[in-house]
């Protein structure tokens, strides 16, 4: 391809609204254009990386055993109401009428569609395992679009589902996924984990692992062993619980005392005056559970895990109350509640319960309990783990390894669904003996455009992006310093022609540009590699650079195509 040819604008300063690194260098770059919020034009760079990606995901799908189709992203309101999502889904759904006033939904995801197409299409247990997968543009509308292709409205997704007659079938299928997934990523250069996750609103009978790619900039948490293969969304990870009583001498005392807090509401104001730790509080928080007020308590320096809360108590709407609601349910302003005497449930935390003693609202204004004894003083008919891990918290899984906490960018995430969806909306099959069966489904999902941010993000400098070689738009970048000079020009189109017969995607800067813009805008578009032609031509020599670690050599121009090879090879 000649540059001059392309559509390719490069910017020297990032647009005001890219606010990470991978959004900044696309947009400059020039691989993406912003049209509305949460909504980009892939333009021809982008587009070509996002074909390279597209085409590894196919390779290894279809390695996989599975068939790929392309359904409708239109789909009728009917489905989702058939399945029970359509109302709880929220406002993410995007919903729209057409001319009759019927009710359709922009697709955020396919589980409906493609139950009701199998439902359809199978119907006995002769052609079943099956498993489908697309390639498709989905739509939410996210309340906040930000971070460029993290989070957008518009999105390209690969979604795959499979169907079962049995859970040992979804169980095979389930795992043919996850080592598909590893080889993916693998393949596409990302440093990435799968760790255990909450299956949210895709919801499931079963396991669920997300892959996350590690990036500070990542929305997503996630604790890792520092000895075991052991990792886990923030929201799924587990601490290990400890036998030993966690214990503070300063507080052992067998009787609990009430004494006086004035305007001392907050843990640090309480830290501050009372001279304690954290650790040292007991820290009550009232919830809303479908519109049912409970109290949630946890040590000092943890914080409450309203995912596992909700699936505790199997709640559809759960939100942490309102000063009106904590003062109606408890008698008491907020700062002073207590797990001590409270007349709504109380769940407590099992490091609460580890505690020897502590300090507590005492459920009256400006007072607190201290030399609260969490087994002699409060009720513990609900305890569970109801917290965030923290840094250096045990491995629940090995002995010898503390949890480590990494960001990470979600890029693909696998559900064994079981009968969610096969049981709502009727896709059944007639066994070997006749007899009406369920299908066992499980889905499969990555985030085809959010791979792009994901490598810029572990893939570059101050200078640009460095894609690796089985992403990037073109693997080699000529650039012949003058294409006023003749011999210069025509040793650049003689390796411009020999490279493209053996195979090799070259982007040939032909511009009447100075030398310095060309290697800037080279350096920004990160082709892994640069041939130079420059006045050692006349030398028959070139120089040949590496995006990613900057060596330099000049060969000779008949070693030109041996080196690109072994290069792409390496």
């Amino acid at each position: 391809m000649r540059q001059s040819r392309l559509l390719l604008t490069t910017l020297r300063e990032s647009p005001a609204e890219a606010e990470v690194v991978s959004h900044q260098l696309m947009l400059r770059a020039g691989f993406i254009r912003h049209l509305a919020a949460g909504m980009y034009t892939y333009m021809p760079l982008g587009r070509r990386v996002l074909r390279k990606v597209e085409q590894i995901v196919r390779d290894e799908m279809d390695r996989a055993g599975a068939g790929e189709l392309l359904m409708p992203a239109l789909q009728p309101a009917e489905l989702w109401q058939e399945s029970g999502r359509y109302e709880v889904y929220g406002p993410e759904l995007m919903r729209i009428q057409d001319r009759h006033d019927r009710e359709f939904a922009l697709g955020p995801t396919h589980e409906e569609v493609i139950t009701s197409l199998v439902r359809n299409e199978v119907n006995s247990y002769r052609k079943l395992p099956l498993m489908l997968y697309q390639i498709q543009t989905k739509f939410r509308d996210e309340r906040r679009p930000r971070f460029g292709l993290l989070r957008s409205r518009e999105f390209l997704m690969k979604d795959a589902y499979s169907f079962d007659a049995s859970w040992e079938g979804l169980d095979q299928a389930y795992w043919t996924m996850f080592k598909a997934y590893h080889r993916i990523f693998t393949r596409c250069g990302l440093n990435f984990r799968a760790v255990e996750a909450d299956a949210g609103a895709i919801g499931g009978e079963g396991g669920t692992h997300e892959f996350m790619a590690l990036a500070d900039i990542g929305e997503d948490t996630i604790a890792a062993c520092t000895c075991c293969d052991y990792a886990a969304n923030l929201e799924k990870a587990e601490p290990r619980r400890m036998e030993k009583l966690y214990s503070n001498p300063s507080l052992n005392t067998d009787k609990m005392d009430k004494f006086h807090t004035p305007g001392l509401r907050t843990i640090d104001q309480l830290v501050e005056s009372l001279q304690i730790q954290p650790q040292d509080m007991i820290k009550t928080l009232v919830y809303m559970a479908d519109d049912q007020p409970i109290a949630v308590v946890v040590r000092g320096d943890h914080e409450v895990n309203e995912v596992k809360v909700k699936h505790i108590l199997g709640s559809e709407k759960f939100e942490i109350a309102s000063s009106d609601a904590v003062s109606k349910a408890t008698g008491t302003p907020s700062g002073f509640i207590g797990p001590c005497g409270l007349t709504i449930p109380v769940w407590v935390d099992y490091a609460v319960v580890q505690m020897s003693s502590g300090i507590a609202g005492a459920n009256e204004l400006d007072y607190h309990y201290r030399h609260v004894n969490p087994r002699r003083d409060m009720d513990l008919r609900h305890v569970a783990d109801l917290r965030n891990v923290m840094e250096g918290d045990p491995c629940p899984h090995c002995d010898k390894g503390e949890l480590k906490l990494h960001r990470g960018i979600e890029i693909g995430h696998v559900f064994k669904l079981g009968t969610k969806y096969s049981e709502k909306l009727g896709a059944t099959f007639l066994d070997a003996s006749g007899e009406n069966q369920t299908m066992i489904m499980g889905c499969y999902g990555i985030g085809v455009s959010r791979i792009l941010s994901a490598i810029v993000e572990q893939n570059h400098d101050q200078n640009g992006m460095i894609w690796p070689h089985a992403l990037a738009p073109f693997q080699v970048h000529m650039i012949p310093i003058s294409v006023k000079d003749s011999l210069q020009m025509q040793v650049a189109e003689d390796l411009y022609n020999q490279l493209q017969d053996h195979g090799v995607e070259v982007l040939m800067d032909d511009r009447e540009e100075r030398p310095g813009v060309k290697f800037k805008d080279s350096d920004l578009v990160g082709i892994p590699v640069r041939i130079v032609v420059g006045k050692d031509a006349e030398h028959g020599k070139i120089e040949l650079v590496e995006r990613r670690t900057s060596n330099k050599e000049t060969i000779h121009i008949q070693d030109v195509e041996r080196r690109i090879l072994e290069l792409i090879q390496q």
